[in-house]
């Protein structure tokens, strides 16, 4: 792949995914975003990738935000709308991957990259890392990242970082229930590859099956949830890697999935 700014590596069945900007805090460029959906295009694509972790380079930021001088002054209004939509296709890209990304965050994640932090299923962080959506303080409101802000935070929690724009340490983070774990900061690398490797064992069918799921019923109302997670589980049933796993427990020994 021929990436400017993003490195993408593999190590066994975890792909890594580096912001790779660190001079400008890796802020999100138009080539940065395109990158990253190239990056996960090729993650979702190779059968040998089970998991995913997500970082930035350096150890201040793991993402800025997005890099306004990146998106051209001189371009008119409906150019910018258009390059806007980069950050709609990424999301929903992430979204729709099929298999888990854990989020490294080794430092600073801030407006957009707040938002991309949590797009990520599982957060990582470093002790000294910081949340927020400071836009409001400058004129702005970060209408790109609110949904998936408010479906992480919750409505009050959201508001009160948008009309604030206060920024949030890692504990607290944890505490609100949008970081799963908070470490060292020079551990967050080496645990958050831990946690994808011990992913990485189970059946990535019914990973796909199961993260899928969990997205596809955001919205539904209760009866329309549980109808599609009862259609769900019918065809989680019907695949080798259950029966392998049912086998392995009454067998007493670990499952060896197929992702069939």
């Amino acid at each position: 792949m021929d990436l400017a700014h993003v490195l993408y590596d593999v190590a066994g069945p975890v792909a890594v995914v580096t912001l790779n900007r660190p001079e400008q805090r890796n802020a999100l460029g138009p080539q940065m975003l395109r990158d990253l959906f190239t990056a996960f295009e090729a993650a979702r694509d190779d059968p040998a990738v089970r998991t995913i972790v997500l970082t930035g380079a350096g150890d201040k930021a793991f993402c800025a935000g997005a890099d306004l001088a990146g998106f051209a002054a001189d371009a008119t209004e409906v150019d910018r709308h258009r390059e806007r939509g980069l950050f709609v296709d990424l999301f929903i890209a992430i979204e729709r991957l099929g298999k888990p990304i854990i989020g490294c965050i080794n430092g600073h994640a801030l407006a957009g990259g707040f938002g991309l932090a949590l797009s990520c299923d599982l957060l990582v962080a470093a002790d000294t890392a910081m949340f927020g959506t400071p836009e409001i303080r400058v004129g702005v409101w970060p209408m790109m990242i609110m949904s998936i802000v408010v479906r992480n935070l919750g409505r009050k929690r959201a508001l009160q970082l948008f009309l604030t724009g206060e920024r949030v340490d890692a504990r607290a983070a944890a505490e609100w229930g949008f970081v799963n774990r908070v470490v060292p900061a020079a551990e967050v690398r080496e645990n958050a590859m831990r946690w994808a490797q011990e992913i990485s064992r189970w059946s990535p069918l019914v990973m796909r099956l199961g993260r899928n799921a969990f997205y596809d019923i955001d919205g539904l109302d209760f009866e329309a949830a549980l109808r599609h997670l009862q259609s769900e589980l019918t065809v989680v049933s019907l695949s080798e890697d259950f029966r392998e796993g049912v086998q392995a427990f009454l067998e007493k020994r670990e499952p060896d999935f197929k992702g069939r």
